[in-house]
């Protein structure tokens, strides 16, 4: 008897932690829902591009059968396997052909296999490519982008999102995070590419823990977007593309490092 008095008096403490949590996330949220906009402004960055409707991560899936779902064209979607529910894209096109890929056998894959062997493995041309929460599991995205380019029409868009800052996840295989720049280098001139867009979204608030070193505990971090997407079109082929020998200006575009600034203009 005393067992079972103890262990529903658990349960109770329990209970009552549980519904506690849950009020104070409510006043949490709500406050935030209040403050926040004005707090978090200054975590945002001037220089970070911001989405238009092109590039909006709610609705990315939705330029894709816009761009895509017409007769006679194909859409290759790689990580196409159902893990994450949603309607799965090939239920969303009406004429356009699909083959989704994936690096697992599972619900919605036609082909399975490395991405970094796509053009041995998918059969045809395309005329759109999509993938989203894929890039940052490629352990050589440069390769693939490689791949894409291969596999897609001349004329053809490729649809990518992926993250910039994001937990960790599906390790060991989560290798690599993105800026838009980096997605406007995979899929660059260099490589027969015009971007048509690149942006990041979903700004994050952060700051460092108390378990970080001590001159950096408890400092924010700004600058933190979770997605970062880009539409690109391809516009020729490149024979014999060598990362190695492509130009740095090919890759990085009219940009530059930012200039040294001397101590006295930093004051």
């Amino acid at each position: 008897m005393a067992t079972l008095c103890a262990a529903a008096g658990r349960s109770r403490a329990l209970g009552l932690a549980s519904a506690m949590r849950e009020v104070g996330g409510t006043i949490l949220r709500l406050v935030l829902s209040a403050a926040g906009p004005r707090l978090d402004k200054a975590y945002l960055a001037a220089d970070v591009p911001g989405p238009t409707r092109l590039t909006a991560h709610a609705t990315f899936a939705d330029r894709v059968v816009e761009a895509g779902d017409k007769p006679g064209f194909r859409i290759l979607e790689i990580g196409s396997r159902e893990v994450a529910g949603g309607p799965p894209m090939r239920g969303r096109l009406s004429h356009a052909e699909y083959v989704g890929f994936d690096y697992y056998p599972g619900p919605n894959v036609d082909v399975a296999g490395d991405a970094h062997r796509l053009s041995d493995l998918v059969e045809g041309l395309f005329d759109v490519v999509y993938s989203t929460a894929v890039f940052e599991h490629l352990a050589m995205p440069w390769v693939v982008a490689e791949e894409i380019a291969q596999v897609l029409k001349p004329g053809g868009l490729v649809f990518v999102e992926t993250h910039f800052s994001y937990s960790s996840h599906e390790r060991p295989w989560h290798f690599f995070q993105f800026s838009d720049m980096g997605l406007r280098a995979l899929f660059s001139p260099a490589l027969g590419f015009e971007c048509v867009e690149a942006a990041m979204q979903n700004p994050i608030v952060g700051r460092f823990s108390a378990y970080a070193d001590r001159y950096l505990r408890f400092q924010p971090v700004r600058a933190l977007y979770c997605h970062s997407n880009i539409v690109a079109q391809k516009v020729r082929d490149v024979e014999g593309f060598d990362w190695r020998r492509a130009a740095l200006g090919s890759i990085a575009g009219d940009t530059a490092y930012p200039a040294p600034v001397s101590p006295e203009a930093a004051r």
